[in-house]
């Protein structure tokens, strides 16, 4: 049985949602107050989705969703008032999954749940990868040096591209699969965009950057990471 956490201050709704998710077969875990979310932030990263209202008393859904993805890449669908474009784009940016505006349709959001719910989640054995002599976090996003040493920290699209190239090492990934896995078809970046992350890389795990040994260009398709591990 699916797993469902939700985060919604107004009773009405907030009983609305849940009685219906569960008739809908799904296991239901609710919470009124940003401040009860927080303290149950494990039982959140272990949920199949989270519904998160963005507007909540003591912490906001933002910052719920942003403690959350420190964690774990759970789906996130956002309930918010807010709809206009650049409260989407926020929504969406600090790591949220699908947003729905208030007042919604009940069939939208159990449609909505439906297919969040049945999306594959990304495999997450493997916690870390040394390149060179440096090793990455994936959990932490901590980047270390043979001495442990911290020498830098990535964000949350640099780690999510080392994970797809160190699940398809040795083979080659092309910019269009880069593009759609790790930024999404819903979102616009370029080409470009994919170049410079390697470049990041290079400078930060290569010895030599203008001969790589590890993220090595395939022109006119991608690039290839090369890695013994």
């Amino acid at each position: 049985m699916p797993q469902i956490v939700l985060v919604e201050d107004e009773t009405s709704l907030h009983e609305l949602i849940k009685l219906n998710l569960e008739l809908d077969g799904h296991n239901v875990s609710s919470f009124f107050t940003g401040n009860e979310a927080m303290k149950n932030l494990d039982q959140s990263g272990k949920a199949d989705l989270v519904i998160l209202d963005i507007m909540l008393p003591n912490v906001s859904g933002l910052e719920i969703c942003e403690a959350i993805r420190k964690k774990s890449e759970v789906p996130i669908l956002f309930l918010s008032a807010k709809g206009t474009t650049s409260d989407r784009i926020i929504g969406l940016k600090k790591g949220g999954t699908d947003y729905l505006v208030k007042p919604f349709d009940l069939e939208e959001l159990l449609l909505k749940v439906s297919i969040l719910v049945r999306t594959p989640k990304v495999k997450q054995e493997q916690k870390k990868v040394v390149i060179n002599d440096k090793t990455v976090d994936f959990e932490t996003f901590e980047v270390r040096d043979a001495a442990n040493q911290l020498v830098e920290t990535l964000t949350k699209k640099e780690i999510e591209l080392l994970r797809l190239f160190d699940s398809k090492v040795g083979q080659v990934v092309s910019r269009d699969e880069i593009l759609d896995t790790v930024w999404g078809q819903d979102q616009f970046p370029s080409s470009r965009t994919v170049d410079n992350f390697i470049v990041g890389f290079r400078k930060l795990f290569e010895v030599d950057q203008r001969n790589p040994q590890f993220f090595q260009s395939i022109r006119g398709v991608g690039y290839k990471f090369v890695n013994g591990k």
